[in-house]
């Protein structure tokens, strides 16, 4: 058998399922795309997560646009995190140009352009439908992983939590919680003592700079009402996947609010959604693009709170792919959770890129065809390694691989497409709508009110009494004045000097 026909059989042999599957393109060998030698991921383990990494420019964002695509037309709809803003594109056809059918004859696929169902949204002042949660909804335990708090830190958010609990005080924005906490070392101290113990004042103003350091990054526009329904990101039309995309363009700068969302998202995905086991194909996957942002700037319980649901939320049907520049940006932990893996080239331009690249390779199947280290430094643009997991949970052979062009436009929509999507939309009526109802922070400046002018109602003087005798404000006058040493000095001599005049009188009359 010649190496080429090994080749063909090899990857025919590790690609043999009995569901459905998406192609993402063809084997290469020896420079040569091998037509017989298509690249297929089964639907059923793409709830197992997955890595696209590379660096700049070799392709990762089309191959992530392809992902997406190929799982929309199987009717499973996914959400993408977009924040170099290039992922639009995705609603309009592509265009069909002679270097993309040529691909397309090499990889044996039909091209047809087509736009796909696309969902704009934004934590931010980006144009979409706007996603909020409360502060309610995120818990004490995981307020404190985003605000990383100490232990004496964390049981402040918890009293905090359990006094709004107890006394029906809804927490929905950061407003919300900065009042709360003024309040219990301020005008509800007694009663946070009697109820709770002491409270530390250090603590809670460490609390309150931390909140305000989050609200800096533009937190106080993601939290509040109305909460997003995680349900709604699971829809189809015409029977294809709805791809949301998540405009977070002018957030590159601000990773605490970027993780804080991502971990918001997980967490009530897998919350929300229930057990589905082994299922034919997934309910949802997640595609986090520009990954290290979450990974890089998260505390240790940040991370520890990621990787568990990272390794629990594929029971609820769910995979989470994460779009980075090297495997090195992700934990090990994580890592090695991973199914399907993406690798486009990498650049080696210093001895640490040379050290990275041997570990790379060192996390993919052996295969006799490839030296992988040399070929992770020598694929072109829109080429990659990719293994993935089959039916049986097995690692499917490593294929050097060339991706298959979008069927969707590779470009951005323009400012005018852009705002007929979103006025179009259904959800957009249902989310963009603003709303700032009674709570903690109008509820406890109620309460104050009220103390305050039942003070100034007790305060007021009462009618005075009709009578010669003297008062009791009168007496108590006289007293105070008597106890004062200069009045009693000034009084002596006043007696004195009257004393000497009336005697003085007598002499003068004698």
């Amino acid at each position: 058998m010649s190496k080429r026909d090994s080749f063909i059989d090899v990857l025919t042999k590790g690609q043999t399922y009995k569901k459905d599957f998406i192609t993402l393109g063809t084997g290469i060998l020896d420079g040569e795309a091998i037509t017989e030698a298509n690249v297929k991921v089964p639907l059923k383990t793409m709830n197992r997560h997955g890595l696209i990494a590379g660096a700049t420019g070799t392709g990762k964002t089309k191959t992530l646009q392809v992902i997406a695509e190929q799982l929309s037309l199987k009717g499973v709809p996914s959400v993408l995190m977009d924040l170099k803003g290039d992922l639009s594109g995705l609603a309009k056809p592509g265009e069909v140009k002679d270097f993309i059918i040529s691909r397309s004859e090499k990889i044996g696929v039909d091209y047809n352009p087509q736009g796909l169902p696309v969902e704009l949204m934004s934590i931010s002042d980006e144009k979409g439908v706007k996603l909020k949660a409360t502060v309610s909804e995120f818990g004490p335990v995981l307020m404190s992983q985003i605000l990383e708090l100490n232990d004496t830190q964390r049981g402040v958010m918890a009293l905090v939590f359990r006094y709004c609990d107890l006394h029906h005080l809804p927490l929905l924005d950061l407003k919300d919680l900065k009042r709360v906490l003024q309040f219990i070392i301020n005008e509800g101290k007694e009663q946070i003592k009697a109820e709770f113990g002491q409270v530390s004042s250090a603590s809670v103003n460490t609390i309150m700079r931390k909140i305000i350091e989050l609200e800096q990054q533009g937190a106080d526009k993601f939290f509040g009402e109305r909460s997003f329904e995680v349900n709604d990101f699971v829809r189809t039309e015409d029977g294809k996947g709805v791809i949301s995309i998540i405009r977070l363009t002018d957030i590159q700068s601000k990773p605490k609010l970027f993780s804080t969302f991502m971990l918001s998202l997980l967490s009530e995905v897998y919350e929300t959604f229930p057990e589905q086991g082994d299922a034919d194909q997934p309910k949802l996957c997640i595609f986090i693009d520009e990954a290290h942002l979450v990974f890089s700037n998260a505390s240790k319980d940040l991370l520890e709170k990621i990787e568990a649901i990272i390794k629990l939320i594929r029971s609820k049907g769910v995979g989470v792919y994460f779009c980075t520049q090297t495997p090195t940006d992700v934990p090990d932990s994580v890592l090695g959770q991973l199914g399907l893996k993406v690798q486009h080239a990498l650049r080696a331009f210093t001895a640490k890129d040379r050290k990275a690249i041997t570990k790379t390779a060192e996390n993919y199947p052996i295969t006799e065809f490839y030296d992988t280290a040399e070929v992770l430094t020598s694929m072109g643009i829109g080429e990659a390694l990719i293994t993935a997991l089959s039916e049986k949970g097995i690692p499917t052979p490593l294929a050097h691989t060339l991706v298959r062009a979008p069927i969707s436009r590779m470009d951005i929509l323009t400012t005018s497409e852009i705002d007929d999507l979103v006025s179009n939309s259904s959800l957009t009526a249902k989310y963009n709508v603003h709303l700032d109802r009674e709570s903690a922070f109008e509820m406890l400046n109620s309460k104050l009110d009220e103390v305050e002018k039942e003070q100034e109602k007790a305060t007021l003087p009462g009618p005075k009494p009709r009578t010669t005798t003297r008062t009791t404000q009168d007496e108590s006058l006289i007293e105070e004045l008597s106890k004062n040493t200069m009045v009693r000095q000034i009084g002596r001599t006043i007696f004195r000097e009257l004393t000497r005049g009336i005697l003085g009188s007598f002499s003068r009359r004698r």
